[in-house]
């Protein structure tokens, strides 16, 4: 558990996922590149409950209220994943989701993770680059081309 002043980072519990799919669902919704395919494609909007019974996501809590949340997921190359990285639009650009990031870089280097990867949208390239991503090619997803980073542990 990670806490910093008012805000706390810790594993997400099940009778959470729907609040964590809400929140999901307004950050996809207050970006206006992931708008029109997020109302065409509702579905996507999912948080796979076996995720976080494996004790794969983590939530950022200020105050007491979930306002963030991200899950960190093993590869088969024995590195991780950052997946699903959301923070609710009203507390957009007060470092809750480099909190999320670092967090989910500790996790996966206590898994035994030597680089953290991700598939950010193109908006996200300076988030994450930001966060000591580097890109290290392009990716072809449901919704566009995604840019594929890689972090270093």
């Amino acid at each position: 558990m990670t806490n910093t002043n008012h805000v706390t980072c810790r594993p997400a519990l099940a009778s959470e996922r729907l609040a964590l799919e809400d929140l999901q669902r307004r950050a996809s919704l207050g970006n206006p590149n992931d708008r029109e395919a997020l109302l065409s494609h509702p579905e996507a909007i999912e948080l796979p409950l076996e995720q976080i019974l494996a004790g794969h996501v983590f939530l950022v809590e200020r105050d007491g209220a979930t306002v963030g949340f991200a899950a960190v997921l093993p590869r088969d190359d024995g590195n991780s994943e950052l997946d699903a990285l959301f923070v609710d639009p009203d507390f957009w650009k007060q470092g809750l989701g480099r909190l999320l990031v670092e967090h989910c870089a500790g996790i996966a280097k206590m898994r035994g993770s030597a680089a953290l990867h991700v598939i950010g949208n193109p908006h996200a390239e300076g988030f994450y680059r930001a966060c000591g991503f580097e890109q290290i090619g392009t990716v072809q997803t449901r919704f566009g081309v995604g840019l594929l980073f890689r972090r270093p542990l």
